[in-house]
């Protein structure tokens, strides 16, 4: 009798928590901070799916390198915060958040010839981002036997396709960046280095809201359709990725 007292107990209890995650998903807020190539690529659907499925729950959305977003998140600005991390990135780096992995994000080296390799380059004029962007382009290159000359700095991807395109440089760019956008003239190798991982951040204690719960549910299925790009997406040569 005790045994099943208790069976009727965790049931009640399990639809009270069920209960209380529906009429929380029928009104709420969630405040999301994402880089720029999260926000025109990944964000937008699921934005789009949170709005259909939840029409109560006000969205916001703030433009924020991961740095500054984990900031908002710690302060409690945000409820969200996308970032990534690269191979070389420390381990305790983002201690204290709660990570949710979305997907793998390969680099490309971008020229405005095909089927270039990095060795290619050791003279060539560089697109770099800002000194807490770069490190990937001067961790790829210092593995290929040179360091990159950076003669132009440049946080935005479309400018920077603009300025290999018209064949000043050459850049290393993320695929969703690719994805988001692709000057004509510009051609894409996929390069070996460690893709850099994207994450959904969390902060505090679990669970989460039900409205930050179901948005970072609906990243990740949308993450999950962006995981495999086709090779016209991106611009992959024929013969694959480069060495």
């Amino acid at each position: 009798m005790a045994g099943r007292a208790a069976e009727i107990l965790g049931r009640v209890n399990a639809a009270s928590v069920e209960l209380a995650a529906r009429v929380g998903l029928r009104a709420g807020r969630v405040r999301l901070a994402g880089f720029q190539t999260v926000l025109s690529t990944l964000v937008p659907k699921a934005a789009a799916e949170l709005s259909r499925s939840y029409p109560g729950i006000e969205l916001h959305l703030v433009d924020a390198h991961p740095a500054v977003g984990l900031n908002m998140l710690r302060s409690g600005h945000v409820d969200i915060a996308l970032i990534f991390r690269n191979a070389d990135t420390p381990p305790d780096e983002h201690q204290g958040f709660r990570l949710t992995h979305l997907l793998d994000d390969p680099l490309y080296l971008i020229s405005d010839q095909p089927d270039e390799r990095l060795g290619d380059h050791r003279d060539s004029a560089w697109v770099g981002g800002c000194e807490r962007c770069r490190a990937a382009t001067i961790t790829a290159c210092e593995r290929a036997g040179f360091s990159p000359r950076i003669a132009f700095t440049c946080d935005d991807t479309v400018i920077a396709q603009a300025v290999v395109a018209a064949g000043m440089g050459v850049a290393i760019v993320n695929g969703l960046a690719l994805r988001a956008h692709r000057a004509p003239g510009v051609h894409a190798t996929q390069l070996t280095e460690s893709p850099r991982q994207i994450y959904a951040a969390t902060y505090g204690d679990p669970p989460d809201p039900p409205a930050t719960t179901a948005l970072i549910e609906l990243l990740e299925s949308t993450a999950m359709a962006l995981r495999a790009p086709s090779r016209d997406e991106v611009g992959l040569p024929a013969e694959g990725p480069a060495r």
